[in-house]
C-alpha cells in the first residue's frame, strides 16, 4: 500500500475517506475546491480498490483541459507520475494495480455502450448533463461484486435544472428529498442514499485573499452571479420577469378577496395539447390597491375538448366569461355550442410584449398555493437572453401556459389610469 501524505481543507476530509453512500452530491461557489477533492478521491479509492472508474462531462472535449488534466496534476503533486499512466489519446488514466478511469461525453452517448462493469463514475459539472444522461448513466452503473457509487458535482443553477428536482425539491410533483437550506447550514446531509456536500471558496484555505475580494464583488454589479459563484446557492438564474410576484396560503388569498371593496373577476384560459397545457385561471383584481389575486387553476394537457367541456362544468353553470386564446376560433366556436361564455381575447402584433408590460404594472401579482402550477410557472420565471447577454423582453426561459392564460383574462383591462384611462368591465 503507497504511504501518501497531501495536505487538505478541512472541509473535505469527510468526504475524502466516506464511501457509506451510493450517491455523493457536491454543490458549491467558485474556487471551493470540490472538483480537486472529487478527483483525490478517485486516485485514493483506484489505488487501494482496483474498479473501473468513468468521467463524464455534457461534452467530451472539454475533459482535457478540466477532469483530465486536474487528476494528471494531483497525480503528479503526490509524486506518483511514475506508477500511474496518463494516456493522452484516448483519454484514459491506468493504475498499477489494474483499475483505471475512462472518460465519456453525453455529447457522444453511442461510446456509453461499450463500457462494462463500471463501478465508480464522476459526473462533473452535472447541472449541464441532461436528465435521461443521468439515468442512462445509472444503467450503466453495474458490477458484480463491487459496491456502487456515483459522484456528482456543480455549481448551483436554477431551481428548474434537474439536479435540484431531483436531489432537493420537485414542487409540481409534491417531492421533497432535502430542504437546500438545510444544507446551506448544516453543510454536509446524509438522507438515505445520498451524501450531500456544500462549500464555497471560504473552505478553500489556498485560495489568495484577492480572489475571495473579486467573487464580493459581484454582489454590486451581478448580485445573480454572486449567489453562484460566492455563496454557493441554488435560486433564480437571470432576471426574474415578475418580481412582486407572491405566493399566499389560500385562505390569506381569500379573504384578501372578500375584502376588495369592488373587486373586478376575471378568467382566462389558454389552449393547449400534446406539449402545452390547457390552462384555466380565475382572478380577482383590487383596482385600487392595483393588486392582481390569483385564486384557482386548471392545468391538463393530452384533453380532447370533450372531455375539457366536462371538466369545467362549472363555468357552464356559472356563466363567468372565459376570454380564451383567440387564435383557436373552433374550440371557442365548440364551447358556445356547449353552453359556454367565452370569447376570444384580442391578439395583435406586440401583444406579447404589451401584455407582459401589463402585468408588470401590478404592485402585487399574488397566488394562491392551491394554484402550484402558477407558482410553478410564474414565481422563477425569467427572460431568455440574447448573445450579448440582454433581455428579450417577450420570450422567456420557459413556455408559461398559466402567464397566457392571465393575459388573456385581462383583455380590455389596464392597470394604470394615471393618464385618465377608465377600467374596462366585461359585461
Amino acid at each position: 500500500m503507497v504511504q501518501i501524505e497531501k495536505e487538505v481543507n478541512p472541509h473535505f476530509e469527510d468526504f475524502l475517506f466516506d464511501w457509506n453512500q451510493k450517491f455523493q452530491f457536491l454543490v458549491g461557489g467558485y474556487g471551493s475546491s470540490k472538483s480537486y477533492h472529487v478527483a483525490l478521491k478517485l486516485i485514493l479509492k483506484l489505488l487501494s480498490e482496483k474498479r473501473t472508474a468513468l468521467v463524464v462531462r455534457e461534452v467530451y472535449d472539454t475533459h482535457r483541459d478540466s477532469t483530465f488534466s486536474l487528476l494528471e496534476e494531483i497525480i503528479n503533486e503526490l509524486g506518483l507520475d511514475h506508477q500511474i499512466r496518463c494516456v493522452s489519446s484516448p483519454m484514459q488514466i491506468r493504475f498499477p494495480n489494474g483499475s483505471k478511469i475512462i472518460f465519456k461525453g453525453m455529447d457522444k452517448p453511442q461510446k456509453l455502450k461499450s463500457i462494462h462493469n463500471v463501478s465508480l463514475i464522476w459526473l462533473e459539472e452535472c447541472s449541464e448533463i441532461k436528465y435521461e444522461g443521468f439515468k442512462e448513466l445509472l444503467g450503466r452503473l453495474r458490477h458484480p461484486t463491487l459496491k456502487l457509487h456515483m459522484i456528482l458535482s456543480t455549481n448551483p443553477v436554477g431551481e428548474d435544472n434537474w439536479t435540484f428536482l431531483h436531489f432537493f425539491k420537485d414542487d409540481r410533483n409534491k417531492r421533497l428529498v432535502l430542504d437546500d437550506q438545510d444544507l446551506y447550514a448544516k453543510r454536509t446531509v446524509i438522507v438515505k442514499e445520498t451524501f450531500y456536500h456544500h462549500s464555497t471558496a471560504d473552505d478553500n484555505l489556498f485560495l489568495p485573499a484577492s480572489y475571495i475580494e473579486q467573487l464580493e464583488e459581484m454582489k454590486e454589479y451581478d448580485p445573480d452571479l454572486h449567489r453562484i459563484a460566492r455563496e454557493g446557492r441554488f435560486g433564480i438564474n437571470g432576471k426574474r420577469v415578475l418580481p412582486q410576484f407572491e405566493e399566499w396560503s389560500h385562505e390569506a388569498v381569500m379573504d384578501a378577496v372578500n375584502s376588495i371593496r369592488k373587486p373586478i373577476e376575471r378568467v382566462g384560459m389558454d389552449f393547449g395539447f400534446e406539449d402545452s397545457y390547457n390552462a384555466v385561471v380565475r382572478m380577482a383584481i383590487d383596482h385600487k390597491n392595483k393588486y392582481l389575486y390569483i385564486y384557482w387553476q386548471y392545468y391538463k394537457n393530452h384533453m380532447t375538448d370533450d372531455r375539457t367541456v366536462v371538466e369545467l362544468e362549472e363555468f357552464r353553470i356559472s356563466k363567468e366569461l372565459i376570454l380564451a386564446d383567440s387564435a383557436e376560433p373552433k374550440t371557442i366556436q365548440y364551447f358556445k355550442q356547449q353552453g359556454f361564455r367565452m370569447k376570444g381575447a384580442i391578439k395583435f402584433a406586440g401583444s406579447r410584449l404589451a401584455n407582459t408590460k401589463k402585468v408588470k404594472r401590478f404592485k402585487k401579482v399574488i397566488c394562491s398555493s392551491d394554484c402550484p402550477d402558477v407558482v410553478r410557472e410564474l414565481k422563477y420565471l425569467t427572460y431568455k437572453e440574447d448573445k450579448n447577454g440582454n433581455i428579450i423582453p417577450d420570450d422567456f426561459k420557459i413556455d408559461p401556459h398559466t402567464f397566457s392564460a392571465i393575459w388573456y383574462g385581462l383583455d380590455g383591462y389596464e392597470v394604470s389610469d394615471l393618464k385618465g384611462g377608465s377600467v374596462s368591465v366585461l359585461k
